[in-house]
């Protein structure tokens, strides 16, 4: 496989190529896919495993958290299309050892080990986009690439849900694992953003304290931060969605996909229109809006969940304004954060990246720990998180005034 030379920020390729942008985006979707697509298989894994499938969600998380902290700065130092190439290769092993696990200890396992593989896509996505783009231009270049990414978690749980109606939820992973292999055939059309003369010829060593910089950093950790918590109650809807309406509602397994996909929807509405907004505003106060607007559904839906009223359409209308406002917290906030660190994009998107996936690890342990079978336990983790994201936004809109 012949690598092609690296492309300049003035690169029309890199503007407007399609193949671009759609490679980059479902490098982007690797996390939201190998975690949605089996979503509503959860249940049905946790019976026939006799275990609690919600870990593996959390052992995904943790290996997507630590395995990032290690590409950065390879990625930094050896470019970023080498560590892809890598990643994909884990990511298609990690996926057939799920696919023919036998008991919940070893699906984990190999979660685990898929991570390691996946975390390099949105990892590295995010670095490429620092690569090529200034900062208004990169937060426009986020809402464009979640746009075309949101495919993955709107098909992701309707494809799960009706592979569950004619085979097993093994057949899941074996199409994560064929996924890999055409991302993997994919890489030959993406071109390497980081040329030599850019790349840092430190040790390793050296590379890794870039962390300590990097946390040292107000600035990039006030934004990092932000998204964090936001994450944290992301994915307490992500991991406890399955429960609370398949379980507590009764809706249906294969209906469960369509409720799912309605906050997909809200959220490419949502990018489509910060597309617009990034070129108008600044960055910390559309962060600003759109974490407060998340907070008050947020609250809206705890308050429902605790006194019981509303039923499923408030927890879905809620819900669906809350994960709206990702199409602009994950765009502004990154863009903002990464501009922060421009000489060393990679370690900073790592670290980035494994602060907030790795969040998810958080509400997962929340959720078994405290979870009575009710909504409320979701809906508190959400309200929570989401408020102290919003905090966080105002503290960087009020530094930057």
């Amino acid at each position: 496989m012949t690598l092609p030379t690296a492309i300049g920020p003035n690169s029309t390729h890199a503007r407007h190529g399609l193949s671009f942008i759609v490679i980059l985006s479902a490098l982007m979707a690797f996390t939201s896919l190998s975690t949605d697509i089996y979503l509503p298989a959860m249940p049905l894994m946790a019976q026939e495993l006799q275990g609690d499938a919600e870990l593996t969600i959390s052992g995904f998380l943790a290996g997507f958290c630590l395995a990032q902290l290690v590409w950065g700065p390879i990625s930094d130092r050896l470019g970023r299309r080498l560590p892809l190439l890598i990643g994909m290769l884990l990511f298609v092993a990690g996926s057939a050892g799920c696919a023919l696990s036998t008991d919940m200890a070893q699906l984990v396992f190999w979660r685990v080990f898929q991570a390691f593989g996946a975390c390099t896509g949105p990892m590295l996505a995010r670095a490429m986009i620092r690569d090529l783009f200034s900062r208004s231009e990169a937060a426009r270049m986020f809402s464009t690439l979640v746009l075309v990414m949101a495919i993955a978690p709107i098909a992701g749980p309707l494809l799960g849900g009706q592979l569950i109606l004619f085979t097993s939820w093994h057949s899941i992973f074996w199409l994560l694992a064929a996924i890999g292999i055409l991302m993997l055939l994919a890489l030959r059309w993406l071109p390497e953003t980081l040329p030599a003369e850019k790349r840092q010829h430190a040790s390793l060593a050296t590379a890794f304290r870039n962390y300590m910089t990097l946390l040292s950093q107000p600035q990039f950790m006030r934004f990092t931060l932000c998204v964090a918590s936001y994450y944290v109650a992301a994915y307490a809807f992500i991991a406890g969605s399955p429960q609370v309406y398949i379980r507590w509602f009764g809706v249906d397994p294969q209906h469960y996909g369509w409720l799912f996909a309605l906050n997909i929807v809200g959220l490419m509405g949502v990018s489509l229109i910060n597309r617009r907004l990034v070129q108008r505003h600044a960055l910390e106060k559309l962060l600003l809006c759109a974490t407060l607007l998340a907070a008050l559904a947020a609250l809206g839906l705890a308050a429902g969940a605790g006194l019981r009223f509303g039923g499923l359409l408030l927890v879905v209308l809620t819900v669906l304004v809350f994960f709206a406002m990702n199409g602009i917290i994950a765009a502004s906030a990154t863009a903002a954060a990464l501009d922060a660190a421009p000489q060393m994009a990679g370690s900073a998107s790592a670290l980035m990246g494994s602060l907030q996936y790795g969040s998810g690890i958080i509400s997962s342990l929340l959720l078994a720990l405290f979870s009575d079978g009710t909504p409320w336990t979701m809906a508190w983790i959400i309200a929570l998180f989401t408020s102290a994201s919003a905090l966080l936004a105002f503290g960087a809109w009020r530094n930057k005034r």
